[in-house]
């Protein structure tokens, strides 16, 4: 793998981990009930996923577009 590509995706776990933490902080989930607001740690890794996937859509595929 390229190093755009590293740099991409450990730019999204950073930002998506602090997104996620700062949701639960400031919305979160007051019953408890919530499965992946009720725990800063749920809803961190739930960020950091999240922003992994979405730097993933920056990234160039293998395949060539023309060959499908």
């Amino acid at each position: 793998m390229k190093a755009r590509t590293w740099y991409l995706w450990s730019g999204g776990l950073i930002i998506g981990a602090v997104a996620g933490y700062a949701y639960w902080n400031y919305v979160g989930c007051l019953s408890g009930t919530c499965s992946i607001t009720s725990s800063p740690v749920n809803s961190t890794l739930y960020g950091a996923l999240m922003g992994v996937l979405t730097a993933n859509l920056f990234t160039h595929s293998k395949r060539d577009a023309s060959k499908r």
